[in-house]
């Protein structure tokens, strides 16, 4: 008989994915787990149970959230539904206004704000700003472009004759050019300005001259608006060195737009000076569909195909420089906006399967793309939206099925750690303001808005007081008919059944907090002991294993006779007290028997409680056979 003693005092690589359970020669390993759920993995090392959920609000249906931050005192969120724009404060919708997005339309919203604005575009409609100009009042228009981007869409050879050079004129076209939806657009006659009134026929139009045009002799020197119905909308949208910059559209998918500077709304090339507008395609030997533009340490490009960055100091139309850098690419069924995470920029790869950092490196001085899900692939799986927390460091990426995945991030730690999350329902949509991360649910057929609260160990729930004890709580109707866990007095009380909005506890009491339960569960990877022979070691045997906590209330372990709960001990006594209400210290459980399942886990951690756990280190002692 041989014994081994092993200490883990970290679970910085997060939960691996099962087909690393062979790689036992991998840091990974160490520092890993078989599984980690509805546990949030802490820049130091350890683990604790993720917070509960608090109900905001039930939505009429699937929705895009969006962070609004006018400054430090007034942060809003925005929840966009099927043509209606819902303002939050809070926990507190302060306005709502009618909106042109169609429910279809929502997954492909792109959007970026500057101070009281917030500038939305979708390829296929028109782009609007949303305007605050109080904490009740808030508008929604149409961009107020000064000059709209202008190209090239049929063949060069086809002419252009106009009736006159100044006034209203009649637009004569060598071919089939002119569509019902042409109408309204702004085209541009040998560099000069004209508006189109309304179309005759596919191959006349009417038009009001704005700058008297050289001539009336026919001329292949004419282009049309850049952005129309015909043509469709900006697909992303950023701002960048006081420019505003316009990737991509539909029939332009792989073009790049930057206004003149300063003048936001102004895409007029000119003649080329520093401030004026600038524009290119992005050309290459794949397809390059612009999926996101990003403002980082340099203009970010994110397509369809690769990962590109834009140079100059500042951008102009002489000293711009484009140039490739990796070959990932992004998602393309919806819009996934990239995230700046201490001045890397994440992005979601375009197969759904991995979630890349797109990092500038000073020595080599270009950008590299690594994929953080390497070791946790199972978990990634269609990302549709992430949100980054910073004060906690803590990446959350929604997934396509409704499951949710957390990545700590801490890189002077070398902390990069992936944990799942399940709940009552799904998770759909998410966003971050200030710390607060909000989350769109889907429970039993009804899209609802809630938060993570620090405060709260129970999901979708609400918390209550009253000045004298009592047993009949209400104000529960968006969980009519669910079975709900209740905390009353911070302590656990048998689950109720909600009806007619309310809930009687077989106690009174003078403070609570109901919701739906949720399970924490933490299992490690299987022992990798090596006999002399080089062969995995069976029969094997656990002896003891300790816990180290830190202000925990609740712990429940499986040790091989199914999960029991573990009163806490003092450690300078043999006498089992009651639980405190919470526990720092270690807790030293012995087990009984031996295992010849060399893929089997050791011990498991499974609970149910609302109540707080946070695991530090697990002391191991096994004995093996020789």
């Amino acid at each position: 008989m041989a014994d081994s003693r092993s200490v883990k005092t970290s679970f910085t690589a997060g939960e691996l994915a099962p087909q690393l359970l062979g790689r036992a020669d991998l840091r990974a390993y160490a520092n890993g787990a078989r599984q980690l759920t509805n546990v949030f993995i802490q820049p130091t090392g350890g683990l604790t149970r993720r917070p509960g959920l608090r109900h905001i609000a039930t939505l009429p249906g699937y929705a895009r959230l969006i962070a609004f931050e006018f400054n430090t005192e007034q942060t809003y969120l925005l929840v966009l539904t099927d043509h209606k724009l819902s303002v939050f404060m809070g926990d507190a919708q302060v306005a709502e206004v009618a909106a042109p997005w169609a429910l279809s339309q929502l997954s492909q919203l792109a959007f970026t704000q500057s101070a009281d604005t917030l500038l939305i575009c979708h390829p296929d409609l028109d782009p609007k700003r949303v305007t605050r100009t109080s904490h009740t009042s808030w508008t929604i228009d149409a961009w107020p472009w000064v000059e709209v981007p202008t190209h090239r869409f049929v063949n060069a050879a086809v002419t252009m004759t106009p009736s006159a050079t100044t006034g209203t004129i009649t637009l004569t076209a060598g071919g089939n050019v002119f569509l019902p939806g042409h109408a309204g657009q702004r085209w541009r006659l040998g560099g000069k300005r004209v508006d189109i009134v309304s179309v005759v026929s596919p191959t006349t139009a009417t038009a009001n001259v704005l700058d008297t045009l050289p001539g009336i002799a026919a001329t292949q020197d004419w282009e049309e608006s850049a952005f129309s119905t015909i043509y469709g909308w900006p697909v992303s949208v950023c701002f960048h060195q006081d420019r505003l910059v316009i990737g991509g559209s539909r029939s332009l998918p792989n073009r790049l737009w930057l206004s003149r500077s300063g003048d936001l709304f102004n895409f007029d090339l000119g003649t080329g000076l520093d401030d004026q507008a600038i524009s290119f395609g992005l050309v290459s030997d794949q397809v390059n569909a612009i999926r996101g533009v990003f403002s980082g340490r340099h203009l970010q490009v994110f397509t369809s195909g690769g990962e590109w960055m834009v140079t100059g100091d500042p951008l102009t139309p002489a000293s711009i420089q484009l140039n490739r850098q990796t070959r990932v690419g992004s998602m393309v069924a919806r819009m996934v906006p990239p995230t700046d995470v201490d001045g890397s920029t994440i992005f979601a790869a375009r197969t759904g399967t991995s979630i890349y950092e797109f990092a500038y490196t000073d020595l080599q001085q270009i950008y590299q793309a690594n994929d953080l899900a390497l070791v946790a692939q199972h978990l990634i799986r269609t990302p549709v939206s992430m949100a980054y927390d910073q004060r906690r460091r803590l990446l959350h990426v929604a997934m396509d099925d409704g499951s949710l995945a957390t990545l700590t991030l801490y890189r002077d730690e070398q902390v990069t750690a992936w944990t799942g999350h399940t709940t009552q329902g799904s998770f759909v949509m998410l966003a971050e303001i200030e710390g607060t991360v909000y989350a769109v649910t889907w429970r039993w057929g009804v899209f609802r808005l809630e938060r993570f609260d620090d405060g709260l160990a129970l999901d979708a729930a609400l918390t209550g007081t009253a000045a004298s004890p009592q047993a009949t709580w209400s104000g529960l109707a968006h969980l009519e008919g669910r079975n709900v866990g209740i905390l009353a007095d911070g302590a656990p009380r048998a689950n109720a059944v909600v009806d007619n909005g309310a809930v009687t506890l077989d106690d009174t009491a003078t403070s609570v907090q109901i919701g739906l339960n949720f399970t924490h569960v933490v299992e490690p990877l299987p022992p990798e002991l090596l006999s002399i022979a080089g062969a995995r070691s069976v029969p094997l045997r656990l002896v003891a294993v300790t816990f180290r906590l830190l202000n925990t209330s609740s712990l429940s372990v499986d040790v091989g006779r199914g999960s029991q709960p573990v009163p806490f001990r003092r450690l300078d006594t043999n006498v089992l007290d009651a639980a405190p209400p919470v526990f720092s210290g270690d807790v030293r459980l012995r087990a009984l028997g031996w295992r010849r399942d060399a893929m089997r886990s050791l011990w498991r951690i499974e609970d149910s409680n609302p109540l707080p756990f946070t695991l530090l280190s697990i002391t191991t002692e096994m004995r093996i056979t020789d």
